[in-house]
């Protein structure tokens, strides 16, 4: 049965294709659409890359200025944190303002008795209560867009998916950077950064059902030949890890978009605008490429038939 439905739909889409809708051949009534034309589900996956991360903000604005709609957003570390404010109030407007007034230190609470009785430099509260005051939305499942982050289980390597209940813990967790931060004990798990196991979870979006996923590599060019302290050790270890995991799943992207952010340092929040400008410039140049896809995705699923007859 599901085979025979299987042919049946070849064959009207390849009469549709011979077959122009408006213009009949052989005195026979040419095949139309039936009904409106589908809607594909588009997801945008946004990667982790700390403060190259303000690239996601100009991403998003291009794609909300060429009126691509946005369906899900799945994020991984700083892409879990512009992700959950774009997602909250869906306006890249309101998201500029909201991101831009993030500073290093409202994330990074670094302590030495951290370092030496904790496992991590920083406890990761700041960023916490950081999200709280300015992410409006605070459980997941009354987002706008639906939304999701995505950590990794230190115990046992497994990728988590955080689509639901708090906001800020899923943020904290999803961008717990090892030996950076402290991992964070949410939903009976110890989690830290999802860029351990998956920087561009483009396979999470297609799991929860998108038809296209726009994802945004932020992890190009891994090398720093400035580390001077155990904080510049461990981001470039991270660094290497997560790019080498992203070589592996970004293939899988309908699109991927990637700004030119690689020489900014992964601390450095004195590039906001630039970063910003980066994302901008990328999603125009993959319009074409963004526009074509769902063109095809729409020609593929759309259903022909006759037209009906003529009242008498």
């Amino acid at each position: 049965m599901r085979f025979l439905k299987w042919m049946m739909t070849i064959v009207v889409l390849l009469l549709a294709a011979c077959q122009p809708a408006t213009v009949a051949k052989n005195g026979q009534p040419a095949l139309v659409p039936v009904g409106p034309p589908p809607k594909p589900k588009i997801a945008l996956v946004l990667g982790g890359g700390a403060a190259r991360g303000f690239a996601h903000i100009g991403v998003i604005r291009t794609l909300e200025q060429e009126k691509v709609p946005i369906d899900m957003v799945v994020g991984t570390s700083v892409g879990s944190l512009i992700g959950a404010i774009y997602a909250a109030d869906q306006n890249s407007f309101n998201l500029e303002w909201t991101a831009f007034q993030l500073e290093k230190d409202d994330i990074f609470d670094f302590g030495v008795m951290n370092a030496v009785t904790g496992l991590g430099l920083a406890k990761g509260d700041k960023l916490e209560e950081w999200v709280k005051g300015h992410v409006k939305t605070a459980n997941i499942e009354n987002m706008k867009v639906p939304f999701a982050a995505v950590a990794t289980d230190l115990n046992w390597g497994n990728k988590v998916v955080l689509d639901k209940g708090s906001v800020a813990k899923a943020v904290r967790a999803s961008s717990a950077i090892p030996g950076v931060f402290q991992p964070v004990q949410h939903q009976g798990k110890f989690l830290v950064d999802g860029g351990v196991v998956d920087n561009i979870p483009i396979s999470v979006a297609k799991a929860k059902g998108a038809d296209i996923v726009i994802a945004v590599d932020i992890s190009h060019n891994i090398g720093n030949p400035n580390i001077t302290n155990l904080v510049g050790v461990t981001l470039q270890a991270t660094s290497i890890m997560f790019a080498l995991n992203v070589e592996h799943s970004k293939k899988d992207a309908d699109v991927l978009i990637t700004p030119a952010v690689g020489d900014v340092g992964m601390l450095d929040f004195t590039q906001k605008k630039r970063c910003m400008q980066a994302g901008i410039e990328a999603t125009q140049k993959a319009m074409p490429g963004i526009r074509k896809v769902i063109d095809n995705w729409v020609a593929a699923h759309t259903v022909y038939g006759l037209p009906a007859p003529p009242a008498p």
